[in-house]
């Protein structure tokens, strides 16, 4: 089933279950993708790739703004977030750890033979397709650079 059916049957789960916080995260997510699907260019398709980058992006952003509030003394908005950002979560592939991270990471550049900071790029494109919903991009890049400094 493709995540788009997936939230769709998701949607009448939680109106089923009166689960406020997962109908309303949901919805969220489904009116993102149906956006995504409109937008010009986009033939009224979306594939689960395309749709595994709409909800690492509002993972991300609820993080954000979770720490915005917190920062801001405003603790029941950070739990309000970051309740919605663990539904978000569900729907993500399991996230790779620094030590598997750094693995893949060298078997690129045992690939590539990379040995400076100048070969970075060449690495760090590799890496992004190569662990893509799985690894956030910053922490990528601090394992590359560590790596090749």
């Amino acid at each position: 089933m493709a995540l788009f059916e997936q939230i769709s049957e998701d949607i009448k789960s939680a109106m089923k279950a009166r689960d406020k916080v997962r109908l309303e995260t949901l919805r969220n997510i489904k009116k993102v993708f149906l956006e995504a699907k409109t937008a010009p260019g986009a033939n009224d398709t979306l594939d689960d790739a395309d749709a595994l980058k709409i909800i690492q992006k509002l993972a991300k952003q609820g993080r954000e703004s979770a720490a915005t509030f917190a920062q801001q003394n405003r603790q029941d908005l950070a739990d309000a977030e970051m309740a919605q950002v663990a539904v978000i979560e569900e729907y993500l592939p399991r996230q790779l750890s620094e030590e598997e991270i750094e693995a893949e990471v060298r078997e690129i550049i045992a690939a590539t033979g990379a040995t400076t900071m100048k070969d970075m790029g060449r690495v760090m494109g590799l890496a992004s397709k190569k662990m893509a919903g799985k690894a956030d991009g910053r922490m990528i890049s601090t394992v590359v650079k560590r790596l090749l400094s």
